[in-house]
């Protein structure tokens, strides 16, 4: 079984009961390391779940997801993502080789940023595409959220001032 697992957007003891119970299970733990920034260390977790995390950068994600699936149809392997687990498109896509390759996966849900926006009275309906900053590495610096910023600005209508 894949577990896809959110970690919320805290600490280390933000991870569900769910998900703390699968990790624990888990022979493997991949930590995505490269949609978000975790707000604790990597040894912080590994303390906190008593499992080894193994660092899953955007190459091993993109390019090597064969290596995370492997055995996961014969063995627990989790992939842990700060936030929400479908915050990326790279995620929806280890899914979708999961289910390609005979894999059964569970997802296990956790707050994001994208609904944590509440806290500050925002509704995110009233913003329309979301677009991510990534970020940049030596080798890659995407530039395709500038374009969607442009063309978000130019849709964007001043609020009235109000007199006095």
């Amino acid at each position: 079984m894949l577990y896809l697992v959110g970690l919320g957007l805290g600490d280390a003891e933000d991870i569900t009961v769910k998900g703390l119970q699968a990790v624990r299970r888990c022979s493997r733990v991949y930590l995505e390391a490269y949609t978000s920034i975790l707000t604790v260390g990597k040894e912080a977790l590994e303390e906190y779940y008593g499992k080894e995390l193994i660092l899953a950068d955007r190459d091993l994600v993109e390019q090597g997801a064969d290596e995370i699936l492997k055995d996961a149809d014969v063995t627990d392997v989790a992939f842990l993502v700060v936030g929400d687990p479908f915050g990326a498109t790279t995620h929806s896509d280890l899914v979708l080789r999961a289910v390609n390759a005979g894999i059964p996966y569970k997802v296990i849900h956790n707050a994001s940023i994208m609904n944590a926006v509440g806290c500050c009275g925002l509704q995110l309906y009233n913003f329309g595409e979301t677009v991510s900053l990534v970020f940049w590495t030596e080798s890659w610096r995407p530039e395709s959220f500038y374009d969607k910023i442009c063309k978000k600005q130019k849709s964007w209508t001043p609020l009235p001032l109000s007199a006095g």
